[in-house]
């Protein structure tokens, strides 16, 4: 007879609060109590940013293919609903709005990243929250004091991981996304704390997303916030109806952590919950001044800046990048395939195409995403000599840093390091360059008066009766 012995309880000392209380019951308490008043006032207007550059990139999305095809799968899927989509002239159920709506706002790869937690932090809180904020009618302070219960969640999970998700093959943008948008979901979902813990007990059997896209470019990870946000807005429902879900949602046998990292990990719960109302991580959340993976903003800013030495396109022999080994699985392997990228998302995830591009064209934009930039001989005979080393002095996981050594045809080496990624909360972009960001995005879909109307809608989003207007705003329907 075969003997399936029972694994052992895995247990941390960090794994539950001093007050006795888990993870998700912390967590819990912390969504219920919370209300826009208690955020500092930098804090609410810095969620304005963010929240505006959502919207901008999503508008921006409509304009690629990508876009257009998932608002035809869901239509044809879902019907026609009462929620309005960002961009389009349509409305859909609530969870296929939401599941719309984060693609959109992430598609792009453009939008925000926290770089502790290795996580798009805004749009499945976002997504889950314009969903039922218009579901449940409630107020734009409202709506964003459920986005920064999402993004603060959302965030220290992904933080406490400690790198260790991407490492595995996941991608914690949905993987954890879906717990701090199940608290946004239910809280506007006017759910009580126990209810609460059960949507994150639910929402662990939600959880979902892998890095497999980063093989051939596929289109997959674009949803992945989108998938978050409408499991959330599932989870909140169920718990809001008794539906029980586990208690140790983080820390349990099987929970998020050991599940996925294995029971031998190394992840910090504590940070789950530390700082929670005191320390706020939305100011830890940097924007993105290129459309690329965050791991290569350094190395496009390092590449403009060692133009400025001397370098170009016509006389570059070949350049170095030096990286940390876990961001270069993700932007520079396999490097046969990094070098000649196949499609948009290929090219936004890897560093020989943003350097060579850059050098060619002296600029990262959407524009070096079409079809011409990234079949550029050209610039693929520079990537073709673009290579990696492991950097010593990185400073990744807190920032994304990094240095090109280059070689020029005459004999020359020129070196530059960027010690902080532009964007993060170290090196920060300003809010006139977010605001511009906006409109280039916006404006690519929409007239800039249509633009305005949205921006106007989100600066005075805290003090708005409804979210109706916005949503109008954001929508091509009549």
């Amino acid at each position: 007879m075969n003997v399936i012995s029972k694994p052992e309880q895995i247990s941390s000392p960090s794994s539950v609060a001093a007050d006795g209380r888990t993870i998700s019951a912390t967590l819990a308490s912390f969504a219920a109590s919370f209300d826009l008043e208690k955020a500092p006032r930098q804090v609410i207007e810095r969620a304005k940013l963010h929240i505006l550059d959502c919207f901008g990139i999503a508008l921006a999305s409509t304009t690629f293919e990508f876009g257009q095809r998932a608002a035809n799968a869901l239509r044809g899927l879902a019907g026609e609903g009462g929620y309005p989509v960002i961009g389009f002239n349509m409305a859909l159920p609530v969870r296929d709005q939401a599941l719309l709506n984060g693609t959109l706002i992430h598609g792009l790869d453009f939008d925000d990243t926290h770089t502790d937690g290795v996580i798009h932090a805004s749009a499945s809180a976002l997504a889950a929250a314009f969903a039922q904020g218009l579901r449940y009618e409630v107020s734009g302070a409202d709506m964003m004091a459920a986005y920064l219960i999402g993004v603060e969640v959302s965030a220290r999970i992904g933080a406490a991981a400690q790198g260790g998700f991407h490492t595995r093959g996941y991608h914690p943008t949905g993987l954890v996304g879906v717990f701090g948008a199940a608290l946004s979901a239910s809280k506007l979902g006017h759910l009580t704390a126990k209810q609460m813990e059960d949507a994150q007990g639910i929402a662990l059997s939600q959880s979902s997303g892998n890095l497999e896209f980063l093989s051939d470019g596929a289109w997959t990870k674009r949803m992945h916030p989108g998938w978050a946000a409408t499991s959330a807005i599932t989870a909140a429902a169920l718990a809001k109806e008794g539906f029980k879900g586990p208690s140790q949602t983080y820390e349990g046998r099987y929970g998020l952590f050991n599940l996925y990292l294995g029971q031998e990990n190394s992840a910090n719960l504590a940070m789950c919950t530390e700082g929670l109302g005191e320390v706020w991580e939305l100011e830890n959340v940097g924007f993105k001044p290129y459309p690329a993976c965050h791991f290569n903003h350094a190395f496009a800013d390092a590449t403009l800046a060692l133009m400025s030495q001397g370098l170009s396109a016509d006389n570059v022999a070949s350049v170095t990048a030096y990286i940390h080994p876990t961001q270069a699985a993700v932007v520079c392997e396999p490097l046969d395939q990094k070098r000649r990228p196949q499609n948009a998302y290929d090219a936004q995830f890897s560093i020989p195409y943003i350097v060579a591009t850059s050098l060619t064209r002296g600029r990262f934009t959407l524009d070096e995403l079409d079809s011409d930039a990234i079949n550029d001989e050209r610039a693929l005979a520079i990537a073709a000599n673009v290579d990696w080393q492991d950097d010593p002095e990185t400073a990744f996981p807190r920032y994304y840093s990094g240095k090109l050594v280059a070689r020029t045809k005459d004999g020359r080496t020129l070196e530059h390091r960027e010690r902080v990624n532009r964007g993060s909360d170290a090196n920060p972009l300003s809010a006139d360059d977010i605001t511009e960001k906006f409109w280039a995005n916006a404006t690519r879909a929409v007239s800039r008066s249509k633009a305005q109307t949205v921006y106007d809608e989100v600066m005075n989003l805290d003090s708005a009766e409804d979210i109706w207007p916005l949503a109008r705003a954001l929508s091509l329907a009549g």
